[in-house]
């Protein structure tokens, strides 16, 4: 009991500071990505906190499985450098049981990040597109604030407008448009200006104002007054008829629709779930002390070792998409075959077993004793 609940104690402690490290790290990485697609228009500035919320979100399963994974390797670090291992050890307490308080204290922490990357990540992206889908869903007139020249989602335009919010948030005022569009080069000013809505597109209809017109690459010069002048300024929103995209989908979608992409999308949100298992075993096998490594030689392989398993996920996935390799074969050959070869260097460990020891009992005559055999 004195032993379990020790190390139970210690891991809660380490996995709670590492935990915070890590979310930190990862905040301010999402932040700078978010606010780069903010500048650049991809999303409301009045959104970056919700849009990081969401991404921060879906990239729980992960941060929690190296959390999980650093701060079991660096308790049984600790505890072999304070010669701690060594105490259970003449005890009578063998490598392989460590591995019974390490699963009592993490399958909690496995649970979540199974619930997280099965039926989570789909959630968070969803709203994430949306948020995005919402936002680049406005009309050229939405997308300009009071004062600003701005330029239309198509590239051809650049509108500004002065707009008073109260008295019609639709309408406008002092409006400039210049324009490039068909081969004629176009600039529109007008007093006012309010925004209807016609079948699927939006006009913005003009009054009082001046248009002047010119054919590209010619000098005659079209000037124009009008009362009132309607100009296209975009589309309403409509569905979207495309195919979902498989991260969008929930369980039950992509196992209804086994497409490549979906089989290969299901593969790499079970693996997730699966790593995070045997990132266990592997942090109990590959938890040592070499004094002449230092404190963070350890914890460099450790990382490298979560680095190329997380990859080669990513890789497996891509594989299933494919057609490389199935969504079955590779769930046994990949995460079955690190389950194994956990397993049997931890046996190894557990049971010192070392080559020359293998080898000399091989050449060992049969039925020959050891003092035998080396005489």
């Amino acid at each position: 009991m004195l032993f379990q609940s020790s190390i139970r104690r210690e891991l809660a402690r380490s996995f709670g500071a590492t935990l915070v490290v890590l979310i930190t790290i990862v905040l301010t990485i999402v932040l700078i990505r978010t606010l780069g697609q903010a500048s650049r228009g991809v999303i409301s500035p009045q959104d970056v906190m919700l849009f990081m919320a969401y991404s921060t979100l879906g990239r729980l399963p992960t941060i929690l499985t190296l959390s999980l994974f650093i701060s079991m390797v660096s308790t049984l670090t600790r505890m072999y450098r304070d010669s701690e291992m060594a105490v259970w050890f003449t005890s009578g307490q063998g490598l392989a049981g460590f591995l019974r308080p390490m699963l009592r204290f993490s399958w909690p922490v496995l649970l979540i990040i199974a619930l997280m990357s099965l039926f989570v990540w789909p959630w968070t992206n969803q709203q994430t597109k949306d948020m995005q889908e919402r936002y680049g869903g406005r009309s050229d007139l939405d997308r300009v604030a009071p004062g600003q020249f701005q330029e239309s989602s198509s590239g051809s335009r650049v509108f500004f407008i002065d707009r008073d919010a109260s008295v019609d948030q639709k309408s406008s005022s002092n409006v400039f448009i210049a324009a490039n569009e068909r081969g004629k080069s176009s600039v529109t000013t007008a007093r006012s200006g309010r925004i209807e809505t016609t079948g699927d597109s939006q006009m913005l209809i003009l009054e009082k104002g001046q248009r002047l017109e010119n054919e590209i690459g010619k000098s005659a010069l079209k000037v124009s007054d009008f009362e009132e002048y309607g100009t296209k300024t975009g589309d309403s929103a409509q569905l979207d008829t495309s195919e979902p995209d498989a991260k969008l989908l929930s369980i039950p979608a992509l196992i209804k629709a086994p497409t490549r992409a979906n089989v290969s999308e299901l593969a790499w949100r079970i693996g997730l779930a699966l790593a995070a298992i045997n990132f266990v075993v592997l942090a109990v096998a590959l938890a040592s002390v070499n004094p002449r490594g230092g404190r963070s030689g350890n914890m460099i392989f450790v990382v490298l070792t979560f680095l190329v398993y997380n990859n080669l996920i990513n890789l497996g996935q891509s594989w299933v998409f494919g057609g490389s390799i199935g969504f079955g074969p590779l769930l046994v050959l990949l995460h079955g075959g690190v389950f194994l070869l956990g397993i049997a260097w931890l046996a190894k460990r557990h049971n010192n077993w070392t080559l020359r020891a293998a080898l000399r009992s091989s050449r060992r005559p049969a039925g020959a004793t050891p003092g035998e055999a080396s005489s």
